[in-house]
């Protein structure tokens, strides 16, 4: 059984010792931390336990954290500490999925009591959800990677038989597609779920302290260096670090990482001293890594070192009977996140959505989701393409419409050279002007009316 855990966030270091410390004579495992991002790292759609956070701190607040948590799993049950002024803040929380608010100040058992309750809800919804594995239904893998098309089964398949494994993977996918959730559900699989999920955006690091960054450093490094400091790779000891977009990585710091995979060690700036790294890799990207080597931007050796397995995340194009089913699902879950009731998609949406092109893949069939539950005017975009007849199968019936009333002109309303000239059945013949509500006599009244031939 894992191991339930209060994660504790708030920047005041008195307050936040003194809460961590009464939480753990009531009798609970705390981790404090004076950041919300550190905490982040914890999270994962296993995670047993409780979260509770100062409502107001710099960088990443109480909201904001609460929101990214939900993103993760709507179901982690999250207590905010507000102060007196914060109360109607924090009732807003409440509308938008926090599990309660404790007002400063407060007595630590009334928070000990919030906890024990938040603890056994969250220990039910895990249980339901591992029951519902048990009997034959969707399990966490399905509910985070939908999809009855034949390449998000064998794409399930493939993670089940990786999850467990603690091989380094890379995850190819085109832009949107979800290979960070892809990245997590390995993580959570593994043995490494209750270490830190560190997610790297390679992209995005600055490159005058790209290396600080990864590496750590030792007080008079550089410049500014007052005080040692973990590297990402370091504070993700015991964890599973995804390397976002890999082929972003600048070339000469390929190598650097090439010896942290090869051997599992790092040196700090401005230290001679090794640092042993039990961490699992996972990397992504969205460019073939292959032609990056023969192009000269990537390293082959690299390249080789980190593909131990890879997983290829298909996009939507390649999935397009996935998209309704996906579509459906983004709307429930858009609608518990913002607190709305879930909006009605009639059938003839659902296949205009599946017929669109959707280059930003999950990402862009998600916003639409949320633009649609929220009500925003750019959502019904769909529901005016329908009204306007843009729709293939519009189209397609418009135009078998027209040929099957010039037939009947052409023929002066006899319906027997009208079916054999279009090579279909008499009885074919009948269904379709019912359905399209074309009577022999007056299609034939308006052609003479026309004057044509």
């Amino acid at each position: 059984m894992i191991e339930s855990r209060i994660l504790l966030v708030d920047d005041e270091e008195d307050v936040r010792h003194s809460s961590a410390q009464a939480l753990e004579l009531a009798g609970f495992r705390v981790d404090a931390f004076s950041a919300a991002e550190h905490a982040l790292e914890f999270i994962s759609y296993s995670f047993a336990g409780v979260v509770i956070s100062d409502i107001r701190m710099p960088g990443m607040d109480g909201m904001t954290l609460l929101q990214r948590i939900r993103e993760i799993d709507a179901e982690v049950p999250v207590i905010l500490i507000t102060g007196h002024g914060d109360v109607q803040l924090a009732v807003r929380a409440m509308r938008e999925g926090a599990y309660d608010f404790v007002e400063k100040p407060f007595a630590a058992q009334m928070l000990a009591g919030t906890i024990r309750r938040a603890l056994d809800w969250r220990a039910l919804v895990l249980e339901n959800r591992r029951l519902k594995a048990v009997a034959g239904k969707r399990d966490d893998i399905e509910q985070r990677l939908p999809g009855r098309s034949q390449v998000m089964v064998d794409l399930r398949y493939r993670i089940r038989a990786l999850g467990a494994a603690d091989a380094d993977t890379l995850i190819i996918g085109d832009t949107g597609v979800g290979k960070e959730v892809l990245a997590r559900t390995l993580h959570d699989l593994s043995a490494r779920a209750n270490s830190p999920f560190i997610a790297i955006n390679c992209a995005a690091l600055p490159e005058n302290l790209i290396e600080s960054e990864l590496f750590g450093h030792e007080p008079g490094a550089f410049p500014g260096a007052i005080r040692p400091r973990y590297g990402k790779f370091e504070h993700g000891r015991g964890g599973t670090i995804l390397l976002d977009e890999i082929g972003s990585m600048p070339f000469d710091l390929q190598a650097k990482f090439l010896r942290v995979l090869q051997e599992r060690v790092i040196t700090r700036l401005g230290s001679n001293e090794q640092v042993p790294l039990d961490v699992r890799f996972i990397a992504t990207s969205k460019v073939d890594l292959e032609k990056e080597v023969a192009a000269g931007r990537f390293r082959a050796d690299l390249l080789y070192r980190l593909n131990v397995a890879t997983l290829r995340v298909p996009s939507l194009a390649q999935r397009r009977t996935d998209i309704p089913l996906l579509f459906l699902q983004l709307i429930r879950e858009s609608a518990a996140r913002y607190g709305r009731d879930e909006v009605e998609v009639s059938q003839s949406m659902l296949a205009d959505i599946a017929e669109r092109d959707w280059p930003g893949n999950v990402r862009e069939l998600r916003n639409a989701a949320e633009r649609l539950v929220l009500g925003l005017d750019a959502a019904p975009d769909d529901t005016a393409r329908l009204e306007n007849g843009n729709r293939l199968a519009d189209r397609v019936a418009a135009y078998e419409k027209g040929l099957i009333a010039s037939a009947i002109a052409a023929h002066g309303g006899a319906l027997k050279p009208v079916y054999e000239s279009l090579g279909i059945s008499r009885k074919t013949l009948y269904e379709k002007m019912q359905k399209f509500g074309l009577d022999k006599k007056l299609v034939a009244a308006d052609f003479s009316a026309d004057g044509e031939p």
